[in-house]
């Protein structure tokens, strides 16, 4: 072919995508305006009308790359793409990895210490290689903080390696590529036509494939990156792909091959003249624009002698849409395919709608964080005050630098140490409940977050719902059969096939006989169960498809379909074959009843109905039958009484209703309509409408309503028990869910999500900004309704007025939020956490719930039928949705309340000793010199102290039981009131009064040397301690009594092993002893009185219920 022709021809091709794509503009991109900006302006094809203009004169020629637009990720591939074309894009690899060898310690270090408190013990640690600033032994100061770093390196790194190995797996599965036979002459002529009809294959690992490479894809087997599916086992061409890792949805799509290429061999295919163009990479999982141009008509290895055109052909072009691609991490659920590599690794849509993990931090960790600042400053003005008062004399700075370390323990390293210690404890208690198995705590650091949940968004197939549908109810206006009362069904269904016998099959086989006892108003109740039976039969888009093992699944877009032809089967009239013009049911008598398929009219969101015309091949009868939503039905239905009433009935008890109704049509009356049909469908503007009028006109009016099926969804065990006491603790829930606005409300519905009797307002299909604002004004002025909002107008509403929509969302008590993208999820979680500063729990069982997990404070993944995707991208994982209610409601607001209280006392344990340091400083001359040295201070945080005071995670302030009764105790944390500004101010007081009253009474009652200071001073506070510890407990644990009493022994074996700072024949006089007990009295008993008092005036809402 010359090279002018092949440059016109490939220019006529990129005009008319560039047309295509324009034509779709319009409503792919109405929701977004930057990618309409980015993805669909006037698309430069320079590419591939050089490549074709290059394969013309040289096929051996490389690309040129002068005319590549880096920033234009539109694509135009060839079949065969030359080295150079495939590399231009990224490598087929999935990396999950937070860090590689030079990242990771500058990174984890980086996380460690942009936390001040952390930072500031790094300094003092530091501080101490400085001669002049020495204090005590290095070893005090620097092991606790290498201790905390070590633990934190070790954890991140073995969760990043689990995560490399994850990866590694993934990039490594084996797939069949095509590639064309090497031309050779040494073979035989079978083998030479053998070679010609079938492509070589070669198996190479996920992570080797690239963009332009033929995959052959078996059964079950994952996609490896986004294709068009180019040929399938199917002679029709199709197949089915299971999405649930990508949408969420467990039913199975149906995908569509290329015509062109359906019709070769797979052999033929790596010949292929042919080249594909692929819009750039986004987002949307519901959106592709594409091209197939075939250059020249394929022409069969085997066959030399076809005769060849004088003129070339000119290319053909066809669209591609989302109908004809494989999305990568869906699975092909039956047959094989071939599919043509479009886009891979980070520009598959699968890994564009996951989100990185970021490293979460715990609230209570950024208030300690908050509070250390505080510390801080007080450390540094009480330096500055003793210096000062000193009057800045000589080298003022150093002794400024000196008062710092010395109250270095303000903020103690050992708060890291026992929080850190407090976490592993509250996730070992978790993973070792009986009562929830298998609970698994992948992030031990945020524990005490679930204490503090005020939004929970909940993902709704699989988490709320097992994604099971079963046929609950048939009504028929004077009849109603309950889940109980199928047999009834079955029996009178045998009974109106078998009634006249083997011989009267084909009469009473016939839709006319029931119709015609209509008319005369003597019809009998099993020919009407007959004609709703055979009808719910018919009416659908359900294939049958026979497994390896004999047995036979249903599969249809619909899992309501698949619910309503498996209850058919049941009762007795059996779906065995279908294509697209024929099915085959199985009558309860055994014969084969056959009907041909005229027309389908399939379901979609706007017409909310599905209809199908059927001709009986026994009796040539043509029959329209209809089934859809009660709200487009009662007013193609014949008039009736019962229909409105019993489909609130219905909906009231949280079933999906579809109401089913038929219409004989004669022979010339189905003529008419199909040709008023064919003419409507090849019109060029408002085709959509006229096909809609015209079967409007012709089928859809006055339909015989035959009666109302009620479909349940079956809930997951307890989850309308676990909403409520979620609800009366003060959570507000979301449901976030890919499905259908109809399904989400009927599952709001049933799951109590909405209260009885609760208005719910629905927004959708909306285009304006003025709609979304009347919406909005509405909303404002009715804030105590369930909202229902699709993933179109949520867009909207997040587009042109986020602020105002997230505020008044906030308030309501429910909202679901219906075809939501992983994005759009995860956005929601993320604005509701800026908005509100609350924390936001995410739950959900697939892979589109990653973004959304990774995206919320807290995440909670179920390991469920959709895979552990979502479970292994969480902080926790769960079994069962019901779960949540005990490790939020116990386990939850126990860490937290736990944690708060060790946090303040470790703090109190801290100050108190500062302070004696500080009385000790300003009596003697304003010196920095140390009060107690050594082995004191290194056995005050761990061995005098540190077994009572981390007991405090053992302490609980109600029983289980009362906990799950009164859910309202978990709405008093999620003010935050255990760790406040003012509790932190109260334990300020309590250590700054406690510290001077033990140091100003040991020197009242100081003695004639200064050991003896030290030894009054430090058995007093080491009591004291133990007191209080005493005093915050609220239920005593073996743990706390043993801790309590080996502590105390410790201490007074320890006395007579440090004769340096205890002088043993003045400990053991009866001058000590009282000394002591004085000093503790003075310094714990208005405390205790106080506590007391507090606890009869304004007791904790807790200690009212026990």
């Amino acid at each position: 072919m010359p090279t002018a022709v092949v440059a016109r021809t490939a220019a006529v091709a990129s005009r008319r995508n560039r047309e295509y794509s324009s034509a779709r503009k319009n409503d792919r991109y109405a929701d977004d305006l930057e990618e309409e900006e980015g993805l669909l302006r006037s698309v430069p094809y320079e590419d591939g009308e050089e490549y074709d203009q290059e394969r013309g004169s040289n096929p051996q020629t490389p690309l040129k790359s002068s005319n590549f637009n880096a920033k234009d990720k539109s694509r135009t591939i060839p079949f065969n793409a030359p080295d150079k074309l495939q590399s231009r894009y990224p490598p087929n690899m999935v990396r999950n990895q937070k860090y590689n060898a030079f990242t990771f310690l500058p990174i984890v270090f980086y996380e460690q210490f942009k936390f001040f408190f952390n930072l500031y013990f790094l300094l003092v640690a530091l501080s101490q290689f400085i001669p002049a600033l020495k204090i005590g032994f290095i070893v005090t100061y620097v092991a606790p903080l290498a201790f905390v770093l070590c633990v934190t390196i070790g954890k991140e790194a073995y969760d990043d390696y689990k995560r490399y190995q994850r990866d590694r797996e993934a990039n490594s599965q084996r797939y069949l590529t095509l590639t064309p036979p090497p031309p050779t002459a040494s073979h035989s002529d079978a083998e030479q036509d053998y070679l010609n009809t079938h492509a070589n294959t070669r198996s190479v690992p996920s992570s080797s494939l690239r963009v332009g490479d033929l995959v052959h894809l078996e059964k079950n087997q994952r996609v490896p990156a986004d294709l068009i599916l180019l040929h399938t086992s199917e002679a029709s061409g199709t197949c089915f792909i299971r999405t649930d890792q990508l949408d969420g949805e467990t039913d199975w799509k149906l995908r569509v091959a290329v015509p062109e290429c359906q019709k070769m061999d797979e052999g033929d295919l790596v010949r292929l003249d042919a080249e594909i163009y692929a819009d750039a990479p986004i987002k949307d999982i519901h959106a592709f624009i594409g091209t197939f141009t075939m250059n020249k008509p394929a022409v069969p290895a085997s066959s030399s002698d076809i005769s060849v055109p004088l003129q070339p052909l000119p290319p053909s072009v066809s669209p591609l849409t989302v109908e004809n691609v494989l999305w990568s991490n869906t699975v092909l659920a039956a047959g094989s395919a071939v599919g043509f590599v479009i886009y891979t690794g980070s520009e598959t849509r699968a890994v564009m709608n996951t989100s990185h993990p970021e490293t979460k931090i715990g609230l209570l960790d950024l208030e300690i964080n908050k509070l250390a600042k505080i510390l801080c400053a007080v450390t540094f003005a009480l330096s500055l005050v003793l210096v000062a008062l000193n009057g800045f004399r000589g080298y003022w700075y150093v002794y400024v630098l000196r008062f710092l370390i010395l109250f270095s323990s303000i903020i103690p390293i050992s708060l890291r140490v026992n929080l850190d210690m407090g976490k592993t404890v509250y996730a070992h208690q978790i993973m070792n409940d009986s009562e929830i198995p298998n609970t698994i705590v992948r992030t031990s650091t945020l524990p005490e977050e679930l204490g503090r949940i005020t939004y929970l968004l909940s993902d709704k197939t699989g988490t709320l719902t097992q994604n099971e549908m079963e046929m609950k109810k048939l009504h028929m206006g004077t009849m109603s059969y309950g889940s109980d009362s199928m047999d009834e069904i079955a029996h009178q269904l045998a009974l109106a096939f078998g009634v006249t016998g083997e011989h009267g099959h084909q009469r009473q086989g016939s839709l006319a006989t029931g119709a015609q006892l209509a008319v005369r108003g003597r019809r009998d109740m099993s020919s009407r169960v007959r004609d709703v039976v055979l009808s719910l039969a018919l009416c659908h888009n359900v294939t049958p498809v026979i497994n390896d093992d004999g047995t036979v699944t249903y599969q249809a877009s619909s899992p309501d379909e698949v619910a309503i032809v498996t209850w058919t089967a049941s009762v007795g009239l059996t779906l065995t074959f279908r294509d697209r013009t024929r099915m085959t049911l199985t009558a309860p008598t055994g014969a084969a009843l056959t009907f041909d398929i005229l027309d389908i009219f399939p379901f979609t969101s706007e017409s909310k109905r599905m209809g199908i015309v059927v001709r009986d091949t026994q009796t040539g009868e043509i029959t329209f039958l209809q089934k859809g939503a009660d709200v487009v039905m009662v007013k193609i239905v014949q008039r009736n009484d019962w229909l409105e009433e019993e489909t609130a009935n219905m909906a009231r008890e949280g079933l999906r209703t579809l109401v089913m109704a038929r219409r004989r049509l004669s022979a010339t009356l189905y003529n008419e309509f199909k040709s008023a049909y064919h003419a409507a469908s090849i019109s060029l503007e408002g085709r959509n409408d006229a096909m809609a009028n015209v079967v409007a006109k012709y089928l859809e009016h006055d339909l015989e309503l035959l009666g109302l099926t009620g479909v349940e969804d079956k809930l997951q065990d307890d989850v309308k028990g676990t909403l409520e006491l979620l609800r009366n603790a003060g959570i507000r829930i979301w449901m976030l869910t890919g499905d259908k606005v109809e399904t989400a409300r009927c599952i709001a519905i049933s799951t109590k999500l909405v209260a009885r009797g609760q208005y719910i307002h629905e927004m959708s299909k909306l285009k304006t900004s003025d709609q979304v604002r009347d919406q909005l004004d509405f909303l404002q002025n009715k804030l105590d309704c369930c909202l229902v909002i699709d993933g179109e107008s949520l867009q909207l509403c997040l587009n042109l007025f986020k602020n105002e929509f997230i505020e008044i969302a906030t308030k309501l008590s429910a909202v679901v939020a219906c075809r939501c993208s992983p994005t759009q999820k995860a956005d929601v979680a993320r604005l509701i956490r800026a908005f509100t500063q609350k924390r936001v729990c995410c739950i959900g069982d697939g892979g589109n719930d990653v973004s959304m997990i990774q995206a919320a404070d807290v995440g909670v993944g179920i390991v469920g039928k959709e895979g552990r995707q979502a479970s292994l991208a969480a902080d926790f994982s769960v079994t069962q949705f019901s779960h949540l209610t005990k490790l939020l409601l116990w386990h939850g607001r126990n860490s937290y309340r736990r944690s708060a209280k060790l946090a303040q006392f470790v703090i109190h344990r801290g100050l108190i000793i500062s302070v004696m340091q500080a009385v000790f400083s300003a009596i003697f001359y304003f010196a920095p010199i140390a009060l107690y040295q050594g082995w004191l201070m290194a056995g005050y945080a761990t061995i005098y102290t540190m077994a009572p005071v981390f007991s405090l995670v053992l302490d609980r302030d109600v029983s289980e039981d009362l906990a799950l009764l009164y859910p309202e105790l978990y709405k008093e944390l999620t003010k935050g009131r255990a760790l406040s500004y003012k509790t932190f101010f109260q334990w300020l007081m309590i250590s700054l009064y406690q510290g001077a009253a033990i140091m100003i009474v040991s020197l009242v009652l100081f003695e004639n040397e200064f050991l003896h200071i030290v030894s009054i001073s430090f058995t007093s506070l080491i009591l004291n301690e133990l007191i209080m510890v005493a005093l915050e407990i609220t239920t005593w644990h073996i743990y706390m009594v043993v801790s309590e009493v080996v502590t105390l022994f410790f201490y007074v074996i320890s006395i007579a092993f440090l004769p340096a700072y205890f002088d043993l024949s003045f400990v053991i006089t009866l001058t000590f002893a009282w000394k002591v007990a004085v000093i503790v009295a003075i310094s714990a008993l208005p405390l205790y009185i106080f506590k007391l008092i507090k606890r009869k005036v304004a007791p904790a809402a807790s200690s009212k219920l026990l």
